[in-house]
């Protein structure tokens, strides 16, 4: 073995001892650390005449037997620890003080190898090059374990993506393969939330985020109980028939509400101190284990919707709810809204609320049209 392959081992070798003492106390971060001062010093040796191929095999197979029983240092992985290294390396560009110092390793050797490793090691400049380093997510990142990290950054390119996805494991503390199940489905892409404040009123968080993916942005539905707040009249009691006949007819649409919801009821009956409330459409979703109320508004967003609608959950959590279900969700469907103000309203109720909209009859497809009643047997039914 050449001096050069010998001091390459050496270093390296250095670095895994001196992080080990540390990895019982932080695993995932001191793994992270390592993996990416190896990787950096990989990266640097690259393209050298003598660093062919068959290196990283030499210095894996050299590294068993110096380390007897060392695992996570074969080939295959000390290439993926140079990827990783060379895939965030463009952080490096301008200094950061919030990251300084995490990517680094110990100068407790002062060896020949550990010296030529430590000197490539230390991160002291680690931040976005014409991109905001505040949009980083540093804590999250060194929680994400490295074959997450593998998978992150082989199959997503895009920043913003990457972000996501990192966020995503850690709050859901999500397995390698459902992680990849998501990339592949471009989670990110299709992601289109709702206003809502799942994240604030539903723990786990891995729990909010289903609640957020489980209700759509908008629907395609119409006529189903379209009254106003402060509306209601004798003709309530005609509006109520159209529904019951159109909720009837559109049966097997109003079940593609959602994954796995299954339909309650409508104009379900609440009642609290003689106080008597109908709630518009009720579901149960086993996947969240909930109630979920929806309210059908014929007009643009109301913040008042949200009030009747708290009220609405408080009567379901106390009187219906099974004390083994999740809290109750709401929903407000209503025909329009200016997103950015419901979500800065909604974030006042302490009961897990979202507000979507649906489209009208005329904007349906074609498809979609003929499974709702005709407008002439409405006129017949009122």
């Amino acid at each position: 073995m050449n001096q050069e392959l010998i001091t390459a081992v050496e270093a390296i070798k250095t670095a895994i001892l001196q992080s080990q003492y540390q990895a019982a106390k932080e695993t995932t971060r001191v793994q992270l650390i390592l993996y990416y001062g190896i990787g950096r010093y990989l990266s640097s040796k690259k393209g050298k005449k003598t660093w062919g191929t068959s290196v990283l095999e030499s210095i894996s197979s050299q590294l068993r037997k110096e380390l007897p029983g060392l695992r996570g240092f074969s080939a295959s992985n000390l290439k993926n620890m140079r990827l990783f290294y060379e895939n965030w390396s463009f952080l490096e560009d301008q200094k950061s003080s919030d990251i300084t110092g995490e990517l680094s390793v110990s100068n407790a050797n002062s060896s020949d190898a550990s010296d030529e490793l430590t000197a490539i090691i230390p991160i002291s400049d680690f931040k976005l090059s014409g991109i905001n380093l505040a949009d980083f997510p540093v804590e999250d990142f060194f929680k994400v374990p490295f074959s997450h990290q593998i998978t992150i950054f082989s199959k997503v390119k895009n920043l913003q993506e990457r972000y996501y996805y990192i966020h995503r494991v850690v709050e859901e503390n999500l397995q390698v393969d459902t992680l990849e199940i998501l990339i592949k489905k471009d989670a990110y892409k299709h992601q289109k939330e709702l206003p809502n404040n799942f994240d604030r009123t539903i723990t786990p968080a891995s729990l909010a985020r289903k609640a957020v993916e489980m209700f759509k942005d908008e629907y395609l539905l119409d006529f189903i109980n379209v009254e106003e707040i402060g509306e209601r009249d004798a003709a309530d009691v005609d509006e109520r028939v159209v529904e019951n006949a159109i909720i009837h007819n559109v049966k097997n649409f109003i079940m593609t509400f959602g994954k796995d919801f299954a339909f309650v009821g409508d104009q379900y009956h609440l009642e609290a101190f003689n106080e008597e409330f109908f709630s518009d459409l009720l579901f149960f979703n086993r996947e969240l284990n909930c109630l979920v109320v929806v309210e059908l508004k014929r007009g643009e967003f109301k913040p008042a919707y949200l009030g009747q609608l708290s009220a609405y959950l408080r009567i379901v959590d106390d009187k219906i709810k099974k004390p083994h279900e999740n809290r109750t969700i709401g929903i407000v469907l209503c025909k329009s809204m200016n997103k950015q103000f419901a979500e800065y309203v909604i974030q006042d109720y302490d009961k897990p609320m979202g507000v979507t909209t649906y489209k009208s009859l005329s904007e349906m497809p074609e498809d979609m049209q003929k499974v709702l009643p005709d407008l002439d047997d409405i006129k017949k039914i009122l």
